[in-house]
């Protein structure tokens, strides 16, 4: 059902990572999503009335708050697909994440409502009447949400979509919160106990969480999360394949939203290698990567001195103090500037975050170790992070 979808209204569908075609995308979601929930929120509302389930009504009210997020993700994707422009020189991709904050936003004001209400039905319970309308209406709505869930989720997947993911995600939701109110509606054949709102109380946390976790996915998104590390090791592998090229590292992933990302890297070459032949090499890398990852990549030549005995008889000697401080820690664009009185060691030091020493600590520990030798070593750190 969900391929018929896609192939029935979305021409060239496997083109994801066009802006229109991910604003197809959205289009058809938004519109699936409001035709089943103006539906489903006209079923519930008229079954809670009549049976007078404040759980009923809130689910209701929960379906047309979906309503609601689905025109904030047809606008989303509307905007997020707008070319670049003189103000925004990166594209409007990262509106899917403000969409997505918006659609959370939804989410947690419909908890909080959920939580109000339930617990002024505990406190003042009201008689539900049970039905086998509203029972089978009930049944209908979390089938029809199941659906909407897995529909989302594999739109999200096909274009990795954040905004379609916490659509499918509040989906989900919706299950969990009509199921509690289907059993509040059984319950209420066997005990007068306020299990209507005591179930409205569960749902109302189970929605709040929730939203909780589409903010933090989405805010991490926006502050800047490593990089997939499959495209990590995707750009390793192009770089690397050239026999030419014997190290990188400095590698930077910026993301501006699904498929609009920037990338910048440096990359390690003999010192007494053609500058020209080299640089030919770069370019070639740097049109591969775009073409085969959509990453639009800056790469800087480094050139290392590897043919010098003192220079690689020093290097080792700090690859092996470093080591021994922790085993994590790593140098690149190691290079010696040599004079009467002594040595500088110019390197670049990369910690990773959950290294327990300060950059000050490690800098003493490694010049303490240098002390111990005969030569007189000034070392120049650059702290890198990884």
């Amino acid at each position: 059902m969900v391929n018929f979808l896609i192939k029935t209204f979305i021409k060239n569908s496997e083109n994801t990572e066009n802006p229109k075609i991910r604003q197809k995308y959205g289009t058809l979601s938004s519109i699936v999503g409001i035709i089943c929930n103006v539906l489903l929120f006209l079923i519930k509302y008229a079954m809670g009335t009549l049976s007078h389930s404040i759980s009923i009504v809130s689910d209701a009210f929960n379906n047309l708050s979906d309503c609601a997020g689905c025109l904030v993700t047809l606008l989303g994707y509307k905007m997020a697909s707008k070319p670049a422009d003189k103000n925004h020189p990166f594209g409007h991709g990262r509106m899917e994440y403000l969409t997505s904050l918006i659609i959370a936003a939804l989410i947690i004001f419909v908890g909080i409502e959920l939580l109000k209400n339930s617990v002024e039905k505990i406190i003042n319970p009201v008689e539900i009447r049970f039905s086998f309308a509203v029972l089978i209406s009930l049944v209908f709505s979390i089938a029809v949400k199941l659906w909407m869930a897995v529909f989302n989720a594999e739109l999200g997947k096909k274009i990795n979509s954040s905004v379609l993911t916490a659509t499918a995600k509040d989906s989900k939701s919706d299950v969990i919160a009509t199921s509690a109110t289907l059993i509040a509606l059984i319950c209420s054949l066997f005990t007068a106990l306020p299990v209507d709102g005591v179930m409205g109380l569960l749902v109302s946390v189970f929605i709040l969480k929730s939203g909780y976790d589409i903010v933090k996915d989405t805010v991490d998104e926006l502050l800047g999360k490593p990089a997939d590390p499959e495209i990590i090791n995707h750009i390793k592998e192009y770089v690397l394949k050239n026999d030419k090229i014997i190290g990188i590292h400095d590698l930077i992933i910026h993301s501006y939203g699904p498929g609009n990302m920037i990338g910048s890297c440096h990359v390690e070459v003999k010192s007494n290698e053609s500058f020209t032949e080299v640089h030919d090499i770069v370019d070639s890398i740097e049109r591969e990567i775009h073409n085969n990852l959509n990453i639009l990549m800056t790469i800087h030549m480094d050139p290392i001195e590897v043919n010098d005995m003192l220079t690689n008889k020093c290097k080792k000697l700090v690859n092996n103090i470093i080591h021994s401080i922790d085993s994590s820690l790593d140098l690149h664009d190691f290079r010696i500037v040599s004079g009467e009185s002594h040595t500088n060691l110019i390197f670049d030091l990369v910690v990773p975050f959950e290294c327990k020493y300060s950059n000050e600590e490690l800098k003493q520990k490694i010049d303490m170790q240098l002390s111990k030798e005969n030569i007189n070593y000034y070392t120049v750190i650059v702290f890198d992070k990884p």
